[in-house]
């Protein structure tokens, strides 16, 4: 549930309406990346043991270099949570008519802030495992409703073509809405942004030991996959009674609203409420922790600060929600840039010691300045993420590795 989110689920959802199985690729992303951070990262970070990720940074290259990377984080992070926000809201606006978006997410804001306030990072785990339990009967339950009603797999081919039917990423060349080259730039984003993932290492560091660690994200990733999957199956059934729906990435609460009963709907409702919220909070605690941590707030009263930097960042996600994102997988993806500038930095801060402070600056910049370059210059339909991915993932590696050669770590006399 550390991953799974109404967002990316609204989002696959979406592509799913619109393109059919194949979209499962999308799927697959999670499965590769989540199964990269299994092997590369999750016993190490459990080793590492700290309170934020940053920390890593800092111990490794410096404070400045960790503050920086907390910053680069949090920038990050802020993007994240208000697609979360955003998501949140195109659930819950059916039922909402007469509000706005800006009155509904500010609504949903208030009433997640004021129940995991005083909670902490021991209430999200629980509310975890309850939303973890509920998930796991709702959005597998939308796919056998979709399949009783319409029958096998096959019932699909007659609204989406044979090339939308496979759910091989290889078959995807020339197709317009999920070509092989996004599938293909999506899967090594997230292999080298993942691994740096704040929320992430927080429940890494929360758990028993490193074998605990490593079997959770390892089964995480086959859960996240068989989640979204199902309800990306799901959707694409949805489009064979209702195939002009206005804004595809509705779907998901349009399946709960038309084929569940009405007492089952307000489950469904709650569910997609719950799994929000934990991610939501998961995120809040992770920017907090990391502010607190990294910028020399920890001498503030700990309940006093949590609650004044969780209400400061909830209003920012609400702000970003209304201005910031319009098409909420594009956002998602965007969001990633400051992420995926540390990849180098944080791998070899685990497995190369020759790795130094101008190498880590050095790729950091390089990243940064190659993930916005890529988006200004080619944006959302010029297939930034392929030149980003493909090209700036090598170089930030190159960058840092020749920087550190050329100006190496200085050690100390003892």
């Amino acid at each position: 549930m550390t991953e799974f989110n109404t967002a990316t689920l609204l989002a696959f959802s979406g592509v799913a309406y619109r393109v059919g199985p194949m979209s499962l690729s999308l799927s697959l992303v999670f499965l590769v990346g989540l199964g990269w951070y299994t092997v590369s990262v999750a016993r190490r970070w459990k080793r590492f043991d700290g309170i934020s990720v940053a920390e890593l940074f800092a111990d490794r290259y410096g404070h400045r270099m960790g503050r920086t990377a907390s910053t680069l984080l949090i920038i990050a992070m802020i993007g994240f949570s208000a697609t979360y926000v955003k998501s949140l809201s195109l659930i819950f606006l059916p039922a909402f008519p007469d509000l706005s978006m800006w009155q509904l997410s500010a609504l949903l804001c208030v009433i997640v802030v004021a129940m995991t306030l005083s909670g902490g990072l021991v209430s999200i785990i629980r509310a975890d495992v309850v939303s973890f339990i509920f998930t796991l009967f709702l959005l597998p339950g939308l796919l056998v409703l979709a399949m009783r009603k319409h029958g096998s797999f096959h019932a699909l081919s007659r609204i989406f073509s044979e090339s939308q039917m496979t759910v091989s990423p290889l078959a995807q060349w020339s197709h317009p809405d999920l070509p092989f080259w996004f599938v293909t730039s999506l899967i090594v984003l997230t292999c080298f942004t993942y691994i740096c993932s704040p929320w992430y290492g927080q429940k890494i560091f929360a758990a028993k030991d490193e074998r605990t660690a490593f079997i959770a994200v390892g089964l995480a990733s086959v859960l996240v996959f068989l989640l979204y999957g199902s309800t990306q199956l799901a959707a694409s059934y949805f489009r064979l009674e209702n195939p002009n729906l206005p804004q595809a990435e509705a779907v998901v609460p349009q399946m709960i609203t038309q084929w569940l009963a009405p007492g089952f709907r307000g489950i469904g409702y709650a569910v997609l409420f719950a799994a929000a919220m934990t991610t939501l909070t998961g995120v809040w605690s992770a920017m907090v922790a990391m502010v607190t941590q990294d910028f020399g707030l920890s001498a503030f009263d700990s309940v006093v600060r949590q609650r004044l930097l969780t209400v400061a960042f909830a209003f920012t996600s609400w702000l970003g929600a209304n201005t910031l994102i319009d098409n909420i997988l594009n956002r998602l993806i965007l969001a990633n840039i400051p992420i995926a500038a540390l990849s180098f930095a944080l791998l070899a801060g685990f497995y190369w010691r020759r790795a130094s402070p101008t190498g880590a600056w050095l790729s950091a910049i390089v990243g940064v300045a190659w993930g916005a370059g890529c988006f200004i210059w080619f944006g959302d339909q010029g297939g930034y993420t392929w030149y980003w991915a493909v090209f700036g993932i090598p170089l930030i590696f190159a960058s840092g590795i020749l920087g550190s050669i050329a100006f190496p770590r200085r050690v100390r006399a003892t």
